[in-house]
């Protein structure tokens, strides 16, 4: 099944990820990693910004007291209400930087790493309190990407690139445990990369080299395709005032003709039903 995409933002991101919808602002937030660039989109109003960061950004939060949290290359990263940077976790490793994070449901940062050279077993996921606490969860990880949690918060969804799969775990008082597959991408379809979970719990998957975001029921199965004209696609996320409007961001990195359209975000008006996202609570 196909379903109408709109673009939203006309734009040339590098490697555009990490679509969120954040509530109090009434905007969308999403970045380009390789850019150094933060995003900021009002669809009532069509306002845009953008902010440059000092390293390469992986993902972007909305906190609970006002500002943002972000995941970046040498460590978690806090932006306050009045816009000063600090750190809350400083952890340089040399070749390695930060890519895809989510908050679980008690408010704590999911966020993963990568090498750039995407070498196996070279990335990690970790949990990161509000304090600052860090607890590595996963550390055989190669490219550590879509992370999210179930309607009732009792399984957590991820993806580890390379593998081709969509992993779900059961999720309790912040641990996982009895890992399986959910889904496997076959090759002719490109490699699964975002991912966020909507109203009905159906998992949503943006899929690199695949032009495409697919959505998984609970059990598994596929059961929707939004085909979009560019080729790698990166992420989703539900937003707008209902949480009915699908947010897609795309990319143009390593391609030698893109598309005019790569690196733009677009959205699919009407595509679902999303889940309210939780605030980090630092």
């Amino acid at each position: 099944m196909t379903t109408p995409y709109e673009v939203a933002v006309r734009a040339e991101a590098e490697l555009g990820e990490g679509p969120t919808w954040d509530a109090a602002a009434g905007r969308l937030l999403w970045i380009d990693i390789l850019g150094s660039r933060l995003h900021t989109y009002d669809p009532a109003t069509g306002r845009r910004t953008v902010r440059r960061t000092e390293q390469h950004i992986g993902a972007v939060r909305p906190r609970a007291g006002g500002g943002l949290v972000l995941n970046l290359r040498d460590g978690i990263g806090l932006l306050d209400p009045d816009d000063r940077f600090r750190w809350l976790h400083h952890e340089p490793v040399p070749g390695r930087r930060a890519n895809d994070a989510a908050i679980a449901p008690d408010g704590a940062l999911w966020a993963g790493t990568m090498r750039y050279d995407e070498a196996p077993g070279g990335g990690t996921l970790s949990r990161v309190t509000g304090g600052g606490t860090v607890e590595v969860v996963l550390d055989d990880v190669a490219v550590s990407n879509g992370t999210g949690w179930s309607p009732d918060g009792r399984l957590m969804y991820y993806i580890d690139s390379p593998t081709r799969r969509v992993d779900v775990f059961d999720y309790a008082d912040g641990r996982i445990s009895g890992r399986r597959t959910l889904a496997r991408i076959e090759e002719s379809a490109g490699f699964p990369d975002g991912l966020t979970v909507d109203a009905e719990g159906c998992v949503w998957v943006a899929l690199w080299q695949g032009s495409a975001v697919r959505r998984y029921t609970p059990g598994g199965e596929l059961d929707r395709v939004i085909e979009l004209p560019v080729p790698l696609v990166t992420a989703c996320a539900f937003g707008g005032a209902g949480l009915t409007d699908l947010y897609v961001t795309t990319a143009r990195v390593g391609l030698t003709d893109p598309p005019a359209l790569a690196g733009s975000l677009f959205v699919v008006p009407g595509a679902g039903k999303g889940l309210a996202q939780p605030v980090f609570a630092g």
